[in-house]
This record gives C-alpha cells, structure tokens and sequence, in this order.
C-alpha cells in the first residue's frame, strides 16, 4: 500500500503528502523528521508551509486521511470480491497479505504508528487516526447491512473485523508471514456467516 508516483506526476503538495503517509506507516509521527520528509518529497521547507501552514502536525493530518483512503479502497475491493459477506471478508485478509508482502513486510496499517503514539498528547492526529478506523468499521458494516445484517450485530461484526485485521496485520509484519491474516480471515468468516440473517 506504499504511495506511487513521481515528481513530474504529482505535484508539491501531494508528493508531501503521500511521502508523509509513507514515513508515518514505518516509523509514526515523532520519528519522521521534517527535513527527511521534505527531502523525501523533493520539496522546500517553504513550500511545507506554504501548503500546510501548521506545519508538520497540518501535514501529518492530511498524511492520515491519505492513508484512510488506501486502506479504504483496499478494503472496498476485498469486501466487493465477494456477494457473500463472510468470504468478502475473507478475501479482504488475503489482499491484505499480498500487499504486505510485496512490501517486504513494511506497509501494515498506514494510522497505526501514528495512533499509538498520539493518544492523548495530540489531539488533531488522535481525531484523525479515529475517523479513519470508523471510516473502515463503516464500510464493514455497509456490506454486512446490505446483506440483511440487523444493524446493531452489522455495527458490533464491523467493529470486531477492523480490530482483528488490525492485529493480525502488526502480527503478519513482525513474524513476517501471511499466516496470522489468512488465519483471521478464516475465523472472521465463521464469525460473520454465524450472524447471517
């Protein structure tokens, strides 16, 4: 899921961005330096601040909302693969493998570093690392609801897949394996077709 592109595709601000993203999945907020970030994205301090005038917290908010939408289509076209809820989910934990693994095991969730280290010391980034896990618990239940799910087991199902995706991820890249996705994502299946209507 790491951030594609050239200098001459994008322009100062998105490669800002998507090299903001990319250094925030690896390392999270504090261990990503402002002149690697903007040496990075071959752009100025002054056009850092052009751009996002708060600085690097401004920055690293729009870096967190650029990683909620990846993830987010990611998502979509694992849920979309399938009719059925339980296997669409399961295949969600298969893409998720492939793209960790072609990473070499480094591009997991792209909030996650950023949401650890923030809680409770930086507001702007705890809020946006928040909606981005309630933006994927959405389309969860978006798919479980349009399957005939009674809302409050579509909502509860959609909160447990996002929190089990989210540690077998971290548990993929530190053993560097698929097992811990492929693993879930069979057990989220039985989980979801339980609840079937």
């Amino acid at each position: 899921m790491a951030a594609t592109g050239t200098k001459t595709e994008l322009g100062t601000r998105e490669r800002l961005v998507r090299t903001a993203s990319r250094l925030m999945q690896h390392g999270g907020y504090e261990n990503t330096p402002v002149k690697q970030l903007v040496r990075e994205a071959e752009a100025t301090l002054g056009s850092l601040y052009h751009f996002f005038p708060g600085g690097k917290q401004e920055l690293a908010v729009a870096a967190i909302h650029f990683g909620d939408e990846e993830f987010a289509a990611l998502l979509r076209a694992g849920l979309a693969a399938r009719p059925d809820p339980a296997e669409a989910v399961e295949a969600v934990t298969g893409l998720l493998a492939e793209a960790l693994e072609a990473s070499d095991w480094r591009d997991g969730c792209p909030v996650t570093a950023t949401a650890l280290e923030t809680v409770g010391r930086l507001p702007d980034l705890q809020a946006a690392c928040a909606r981005a896990f309630a933006n994927w618990q959405e389309l969860v239940a978006a798919k479980l609801l349009a399957s005939g799910y009674p809302e409050e087991e579509a909502r509860d199902l959609a909160i447990t897949v996002v929190n089990t995706l989210e540690g077998a991820e971290m548990t993929s890249q530190v053993t560097r394996s698929r097992t811990p996705l492929l693993v879930a994502g069979r057990h989220l299946a039985r989980l979801v077709a339980s609840y079937g209507p």
